[in-house]
């Protein structure tokens, strides 16, 4: 059991990385310090959309419209950071030797 928490515990930090790659390559878009006219970057930032668009987009449903400010990133991470930090880490039981 224990292992199997571990590795949800790992696949969630790994889903929080891609959250943060995300949210700082789409500053550095913003900001035109990388340009999507490179077919790499565009790549990348499809690649990024693709696996958080499933995650955005019910949140995006129960929260109000902010214009450009999009505060989904920041919810995902929260709950992650709740699943990783609080829940998961209850769920352990102590191994004791026999």
């Amino acid at each position: 059991m224990n292992a199997l928490l571990q590795i949800v515990q790992l696949l969630l930090t790994v889903v929080w990385w891609i959250i943060v790659v995300q949210a700082i390559l789409s500053w550095l878009i913003a900001f035109n310090v990388v340009n999507t006219h490179n077919d790499l970057v565009r790549n990348i930032w499809n690649a990024l959309g693709t696996m958080t668009e499933p995650m955005y987009r019910p949140i995006r449903r129960i929260l109000p419209d902010f214009g450009a400010l999009d505060l989904s990133p920041l919810v995902v991470l929260l709950i992650l950071y709740i699943l990783m930090n609080i829940v998961i880490p209850s769920l352990y039981q102590p191994v004791y030797p026999v």
